[in-house]
């Protein structure tokens, strides 16, 4: 699994690419832990890469998003897909995760 990060204006986005899953998921737990302490804010984490999550890529995202909940910051996740869409749905995680169809939709959602 690969992480990038790029900025637009005051939001950061996270793009992944891979699979998210047992052996990488710790990656972008720790990629966001960092940004926090660097007092980053916003975030958009960009799914239109990522091809297979697993329970352990689940977990990451729960825990991302309930850190950066609890900060009061603001967090979208977008571009998700495929079987990746399932696995959530499946989870019924849908309504905890803000969730958009695109980065444009996710830079409106946290404007």
């Amino acid at each position: 699994m690969e992480l990038k990060i790029r900025k637009h204006n005051e939001t950061y986005i996270i793009d992944i690419q891979g699979e998210l899953d047992l052996y990488h998921s710790f990656k972008l737990k720790e990629l966001v832990s960092k940004m926090l302490e660097k007092k980053i804010t916003r975030f958009i984490i960009n799914m239109e890469e990522v091809e297979y999550i697993d329970s352990s890529g689940i977990g990451a995202l729960i825990y991302v998003v309930s850190t950066v909940k609890k900060q009061n910051h603001q967090i979208v996740i977008c571009n998700i897909h495929g079987s990746v869409l399932k696995v959530i749905e499946l989870t019924k995680l849908v309504g905890y995760f803000p969730m958009a169809n695109s980065i444009d939709e996710s830079i409106q959602m946290i404007s």
